[in-house]
């Protein structure tokens, strides 16, 4: 095989086209030089003041804005300096995290450049789309995104989806003379054409600003944490109002009653949630990140959470996605074993374990599939050690395929010139090219799947050949290959390919394609967690259920389904097979409406409308650029396995949220419990507003953050996931918050009343206790974990720690006293407050080890 060294490598030319030789070498690069590159301005860089506004927007934020706003206008300036800081710190957090999540994007989108096959100097090349200049004769063909704005000079049966300029979901066919359209997607056919604009002024700038200007939808995450928001805004106000009027008849100033008021609100909103969820959300991000994997959206992490179905395209993701042909079979019978390396074009033949020339029969069948073919092989090069395919990876294998056979790719197709040609469809199933012989007669080929090739009067051959070819397809597919049927015949004159007659079989090829290294064990991993991981392919039945037996997922007797199928699967099938890119979308629509979670996978441009429609789109890196852009969560590594980190990422952080919920809302809880029943017990107004907001800063602030970073709970992927209809504060978290909250309220009253009958400084009691109290329960809901293992969380302990050193410096420092209005507390009295402030944290403890003791022992279940 005849190759050159050069940028991208020089690959054997394919088909006869109009204008063979495309521009020379200098002259592209001067053109290039003249216009530069062929890439499309970037998105604008939102500005640092609409990143802020997004953050400042949030409910929750917004509310401490009002309240600070308040404090302000009643001139309560530490108040409002407490607010506002908090405000600060939590928009701090949110904006650096953006930032570092569009860094990470733009990183993966430099690794993964488009690429383009363009003809220069009569050879063909793979080289970066950006290096395309005007006049460039490049070739598309199915699946490829249209890399500049071109003009066809050839086209067959060619059909684009220009979804992202029109909208229009319906695809378009276009004929020679007309134009193609950067960043358009190829569905059917091939075509070739030369650039007529590149960069900014072709339709791909006008995609940008399309993508630029689109607004992302919200997470179920999302949804829940501004509706929790409002209710928690709602009910504050109208508490607080309430604790305003019965001060105000009590007799108390107005103006010291409001300020009481708005400190409620204060106390009562966990401001600290935003900065919680930014927090759980960026850590999560950087785990993903550190395992190969960079979510798009940041919220789309914890969505993975919920997913309850993984479906999953079988090439590039469960396999390896390098196609051989493994055995082949000819028209008499004889079943040949080929070996060789992934695409690399020399290898060895063999029958019953033992090398062999290789016959006339086999020859004819490996030129018949090299001929109706429009796929070449790349050498390797600087950035590259291994041959790579250059168009689809089934027809590079048959490339590869006729090489080992002995067959030079471009001197076999240099003398069987192309001249007609019916493109695969996914409709047929099958390809038809006729080529000139040396004696002006017509070489007709057609390769597909056995069932749309082995069958009158396409074929003409006798009902036994066509019975024994289409078993051994069956026996060969049931080996998990996939199997095509090739046929050909030389005729006088040119045929009809609408409906072509009398090919004779040449042979059936069985390419296989591997699976990835711990597949099954993957696919067991999702099964433990509540997962069921479905396979969605265009294989033969026989095919996908032989892979299918050997991911775990299917065994004999199960239900297997297909695309044609007219009825709906049955629910409990893991298994379609020749499934077309718009029957995946009914498949995922299906599941979508029995109330399931879909994260799809794929790497394919046919993926993306599926990638768009699932609940999570999961692309593979190497994968297409429509599918990496159509996904939230892009595989850098290509590993399934990432999956399973993404879901166990995406159950921490929701854990995480409402660990910090039950903590925050019930502190909340308490001190409005305590502010609204204290004058019942005596004790006329139980803390000033100073004191309030002293304790909100210490309990919500960094201690709640840092809840944020609970690593994941033991057996986090050994439990079903969460129902998505659940509610934030679902699965008894409301009753939790409740019953937290009365009882911190109950042991803060109690030593209040106790201190006040002692004659000691009972508001002070109140104000320790409280504090100390919460960070007590912030220690008490931690993430369980095994016996003897180390905490992994010491952050918490540190911020526990500092934030109580700091709630007993209010009775202790005469400057915090000052501006606190508390009293000076004695030794003995801060032991007695310790004590006591430990009640709610035990309780907690004991009531969640209890359950978790008896499940350990061995009859838990049973007896």
């Amino acid at each position: 095989m005849t190759t050159t060294g050069g940028r991208g490598g020089i690959l054997e030319d394919p088909v006869d086209l109009a204008v063979p030789v495309g521009l020379d070498a200098a002259e592209a690069a001067a053109r290039l030089r003249a216009t530069g590159p062929n890439t499309v301005t970037p998105p604008p860089r939102q500005h640092l003041a609409v990143r802020i506004l997004r953050q400042l927007t949030d409910p929750l934020v917004a509310l401490l804005l009002a309240a600070a706003a308040v404090t302000t206008v009643l001139g309560d300036y530490p108040d409002t300096a407490v607010i506002v800081l908090v405000v600060l710190v939590n928009t701090v957090i949110g904006v650096v995290q953006e930032v570092r999540a569009d860094r990470a994007i733009a990183a993966l989108d430099r690794l993964a450049a488009p690429a383009a096959r363009v003809v220069r100097d009569g050879r063909e090349l793979a080289v970066p789309a950006a290096d395309l200049v005007p006049g460039d004769l490049v070739r598309v063909e199915a699946g490829d995104i249209v890399p500049a704005d071109l003009l066809l000079i050839e086209a067959n049966r060619l059909h684009l989806d220009e979804s992202a300029l029109t909208g229009e979901s319906v695809t378009v066919g276009r004929t020679p003379g007309g134009e193609a359209l950067a960043g358009t997607v190829v569905t059917t056919g091939r075509a070739a054409g030369t650039v007529l604009r590149t960069g900014a002024v072709s339709a791909l700038g006008r995609i940008s600003a399309l993508v630029a200007g689109t607004r992302p939808t919200t997470t179920p995450l999302q949804r829940r944490l501004a509706a929790l928001g409002r209710v928690l805004g709602l009910v504050a106000v109208a508490l607080s109002g309430l604790v305003f009027a019965i001060g105000v008849v009590g007799g108390r100033p107005v103006v010291d009653m409001a300020i009481t008021a708005v400190s409620l609100v204060v106390a009562a909103v966990p401001e600290s949630l935003p900065a919680v969820v930014t927090l759980a959300l960026a850590l999560g991000a950087r785990r993903m990140a550190a395992a190969h994997a960079i979510p798009r959206q940041l919220h789309a992490v914890e969505t993975l959470g919920s997913v309850t179905v993984i479906a999953s395209d079988k090439t590039g993701t469960l396999t390896e996605g390098r196609m051989t042909v493994q055995q082949v079979v000819t028209s008499d019978g004889a079943r040949y074993g080929i070996t060789g390396t992934g695409y690399a074009p020399y290898g060895t033949v063999h029958r019953d374990g033992a090398a062999v020339a290789v016959p006339e029969g086999l020859r004819r069948l490996a030129r018949a599939g090299l001929l109706c073919n429009d796929a070449a092989l790349s050498p390797p090069d600087d950035e590259r050690s291994d041959w790579a395919a250059v168009g689809d990876p089934l027809e590079a294998a048959l490339v590869a395929f006729a090489a080992r056979c002995g067959l030079d790719p471009q001197p076999t197709r240099a003398a069987w010139p192309r001249v007609a040609e019916h493109p695969f469809d996914q409709a047929q199933r099958r390809m038809i090219t006729v080529h000139r012989s040396c004696d002006q007669r017509y070489l007709v080929v057609c390769k597909g799947a056995p069932e749309s090739v082995l069958g009158a009067p396409l074929v003409d051959a006798t009902a036994e050949e066509i019975d024994e070819l289409t078993t051994t397809a069956r026996r060969l597919a049931a080996e998990g290959l996939r199997v095509l049927a090739v046929a050909a015949a030389l005729v006088d004159r040119m045929p009809d390919l609408a409906a072509p007659t009398g090919l004779r079989p040449v042979g059936l090829v069985a390419v296989g394609d591997p699976l990835r290294v711990g597949a099954p064990e993957i696919a067991g991993s999702f099964d433990t967690a509540g997962v069921r991981l479905l396979l969605i392919t265009g294989d033969h039945p026989a095919t996908a259920a032989a892979i299918g037996g050997q991911l775990g997922l299917w065994r004999v007797g199960d239900p297997l389904a297909t695309g044609d199928d007219d009825q709906t699967a049955h629910p409990d099938t893991r298994v379609f097979a020749r499934t077309q890119p718009e029957q995946k979308l009914d498949i995922i629509a299906g599941l979508q409406a029995r109330g399931e979670v879909v994260a799809m996978t794929g790497d394919g441009v046919n993926d993306a409308p599926a990638l768009r429609r699932a609940d999570i789109g999961v692309a593979m890196g190497s994968g297409t650029e429509v599918a990496r852009q159509a996904a939230d969560l892009v595989l850098v590594d290509d590993e399934l396995s990432t999956v399973a980190t993404a879901i166990g990422e995406g159950r921490r952080i929701y854990d995480n949220i409402r660990r910090f919920l039950r903590y925050a809302l019930a502190g909340g809880v308490a001190e409005i419990i305590v502010m609204l029943t204290g004058p019942l017990f005596g004790l006329a107004v139980p803390l000033l507003p100073a004191q309030i907001l002293w304790v909100n800063l210490l309990t919500h602030g960094v201690p709640g953050v840092a809840l944020g970073a609970e690593p994941a709970e033991p057996g986090t992927l050994r439990r079903p996931p969460r129902s998505p209809q659940q509610s934030v504060l679902g699965a008894g978290l409301g009753r939790d918050v409740l019953v937290t909250g009365a009882l911190i309220a109950a042991v803060v009253l109690g030593a209040g009343v106790f201190a006040a009958h002692r004659g000691l400084p009972w508001q002070s009691v109140v104000f320790v206790v409280l504090g100390l109290a919460q960070l007590g329960v912030a220690l008490a809901v931690r993430a369980p974990r095994l016996p003897g293992a180390r905490h992994g969380n010491p952050g918490l302990l540190v911020a526990v720690a500092v934030s109580a050193l700091l709630q007993v410096g209010g009775v202790l420092s005469a400057p915090l006293r000052e501006l606190l209005g508390t009293d000076p507390l004695g030794p003995s009295v801060l032991l007695a407050c310790a004590a006591v402030s430990v009640v709610p944290g035990l309780a907690l403890r004991l009531a969640r080890r209890r359950p978790s003791l008896a499940a350990s022992r061995p009859d838990a279940d049973g007896a």
